[in-house]
C-alpha cells in the first residue's frame, strides 16, 4: 500500500511545531546565557592560570638549585649522579633520545602505512572496523605495557641477543613504539583522508597508478599532517613514564647503546618522587630542574606541531 500523501493541514501543524520550539529557543533568559559564557570563559582561564603556576615553581626552583649548581657543571658534564654531586644532564637526555628514536623508529612506518591503508585502500566498513579497534591499543594501561616489555619483549631479546642486559632501552622502546602507533595512524589517516580526490583523479588521468599516485601526489600533499602528528608522537614518548620506569632500568648513562640499562628524565622524575630524598637537598631540587627540561622539551615539540597543523589547515586542510 503507497504512504499517504502529506497534507496542506500536516504540514502547517509540522510548521507551527517547529516554530513554537525556535520560539522556545529564543526565549532561553539572557541572564542564563551570560551565566554559561562566564562558565566557559572561567574554564579556559582556570587552564591558563595552571599552566602559568607550574611554570612558575619549575622556575623557581630551577634558579634555585642553580644557585648552589653551576650552570657550566650542568651543561658541561656526561655523568648524572646527584648523590655523588654529578649533575650532567646529557645522560638523562641521552636515554630520552634512545628509547624516543627506538619508539618513534617503530611508530611511524607502522602507523603511516596503517593510515595509507584505512584511507586509500580499506572499505568504508572496514574503515569503520579497523580504526576503533586500532586506536584501542591508546587505552591499554601504560604500566601493563612496562610489564609486557619487561616480561614478554625482554626475555625474547635477550633469546636473540644473549648480551642484551635483563634492564635495556631496545626493549622499551618497542612498546613505546607499539604504544603511540594509533596515535601516528590516527591523525595522519586524517590527514590523508582530507586529500581533495580531484588531485588523485588527475594523477590517475596522467596515466598513473594507485601506489605511485599516493606515494607521489597523496602524501606529500599531507605531508604537513603527518609531520604534525609524528611530532606529537614524539612528544608523547618522550613524556612516557611507566614503560621506562618499569623496563629500561635505572642507570643514567650518556650512550647511545640499546643494549644496556638507561633512564629517562621521566623515569628520574618518578624514582626521586618516592619521598626518600631529604625535602631541600640538592638531589631534591634535581625534580624540579629536571621537569623544567622535560617540559620545555615537550613545550617546543607541541608547539612544532601546532605550526604544522596550523600549515596545514591555511593550505585548504591537507
Amino acid at each position: 500500500m503507497p504512504p499517504a500523501l502529506a497534507t496542506p493541514e500536516a504540514g502547517a501543524s509540522q510548521a507551527a511545531t517547529t516554530s513554537r520550539g525556535l520560539r522556545g529557543l529564543i526565549r532561553i533568559p539572557r541572564r542564563l546565557e551570560r551565566a554559561m559564557e562566564i562558565v566557559l570563559i572561567a574554564c579556559a582561564v582556570l587552564s591558563i592560570f595552571v599552566t602559568i603556576g607550574i611554570v612558575i615553581v619549575l622556575a623557581f626552583e630551577a634558579v634555585d638549585f642553580f644557585t648552589e649548581v653551576p650552570v657550566s657543571k650542568f651543561l658541561g658534564e656526561l655523568v648524572w649522579t646527584p648523590h655523588t654531586a654529578h649533575f650532567g644532564i646529557w645522560a638523562l637526555v641521552a636515554g630520552t633520545a634512545l628509547t624516543s628514536a627506538i619508539a618513534i623508529g617503530v611508530a611511524l612506518p607502522f602507523g603511516l602505512m596503517a593510515a595509507i591503508y584505512l584511507s586509500e585502500y580499506a572499505s568504508p566498513r572496514a574503515r569503520r572496523m579497523l580504526k576503533p579497534a586500532l586506536e584501542l591499543l591508546a587505552g591499554v594501561p601504560t604500566i601493563v605495557y612496562g610489564f609486557f616489555a619487561l616480561t614478554v619483549i625482554t626475555p625474547w631479546l635477550r633469546g636473540m641477543f644473549p648480551q642484551i642486559a635483563g634492564f635495556n632501552a631496545l626493549g622499551p622502546g618497542l612498546v613505546m613504539g607499539i604504544m603511540i602507533i594509533p596515535m601516528i595512524s590516527s591523525l595522519a589517516e586524517d590527514a590523508i583522508y582530507a586529500v581533495p580526490n580531484h588531485l588523485r583523479e588527475a594523477s590517475y588521468g596522467l596515466g598513473a597508478s594507485k601506489l605511485p599516485t599516493i606515494t607521489r601526489v597523496v602524501v606529500p600533499t599531507a605531508w604537513s599532517g603527518i609531520a604534525a602528528a609524528t611530532t606529537l608522537a614524539i612528544s608523547r614518548a618522550v613524556g612516557e613514564t611507566m614503560i621506562v620506569a618499569v623496563a629500561a632500568g635505572q642507570s643514567a648513562k650518556a650512550t647511545l647503546d640499546p643494549r644496556g640499562p638507561v633512564e629517562t628524565m621521566a623515569a628520574y622524575i618518578v624514582r626521586i618522587s618516592t619521598g626518600d630524598v631529604p625535602t631541600g637537598s640538592v638531589e631534591y631540587k634535581t625534580l624540579f630542574v629536571v621537569g623544567a627540561c622535560l617540559f620545555l622539551f615537550t613545550l617546543v615539540m607541541n608547539l612544532t606541531s601546532y605550526r604544522l597543523s596550523r600549515k596545514r589547515r591555511t593550505q585548504g586542510g591537507l
